[in-house]
């Protein structure tokens, strides 16, 4: 799932078998038929192959999008934008920022966000997905101080206002609520 989830993830073979602690062979196998489908592709780095997903591909897109409803990003992102107040951004941050479903999404919300709703939402959301869910609100400037921490750490932005915002006007969907 982690090369649908975030696009820019790359694995090599030893470590995906240690994370999923099966066999190296079991794992070749399946990245194998992967990349006979061209859903994967490879590149040599000294003695380690590296896979990573095919943005390319037909079916890339579909995958990306069902890979994000099995992990519950969908309905995280579709309960937080309902009632939170001004979210400016959200980003996944660690494990499932690189696609690793470990039960525990982590979460920056960037905006005046209503703190009693997310408490609320994210209660009501864990049950429904299943997963705990961490979030951390930051102001704008906030944010700012804290992203030479968060750069090195596994990050996906997941929504962002002004795209958000272009994206339904384009699609022609303006919501008025949508900042």
């Amino acid at each position: 799932m982690r090369f649908f989830f975030n696009p820019e993830t790359r694995s090599y073979l030893r470590e995906l078998a240690n994370e999923f602690n099966v066999s190296t062979n079991a794992v070749r196998e399946e990245l194998n038929q992967l990349k006979k489908t061209d859903l994967l592709k490879s590149e040599k780095n000294g003695r380690q192959v590296f896979y990573k997903a095919n943005t390319s591909h037909a079916l890339f897109p579909e995958l990306k999008s069902m890979v994000s409803k099995v992990m519950g990003i969908d309905q995280v992102i579709d309960s937080i934008m309902q009632r939170l107040g001004n979210l400016e951004s959200a980003y996944l941050i660690d494990d499932y920022a690189e696609g690793k479903d470990t039960g525990i999404i982590d979460i920056i919300l960037v905006g005046n966000i209503d703190q009693y709703h997310l408490n609320d939402l994210s209660r009501k959301t864990e049950r429904y997905i299943n997963r705990k869910i961490r979030s951390l609100v930051l102001s704008n400037e906030e944010y700012e101080s804290f992203l030479p921490d968060l750069e090195r750490r596994p990050r996906v932005l997941i929504w962002e206002a002004n795209k958000r915002k272009m994206s339904l006007i384009k699609h022609g969907r303006e919501d008025k609520n949508v900042k």
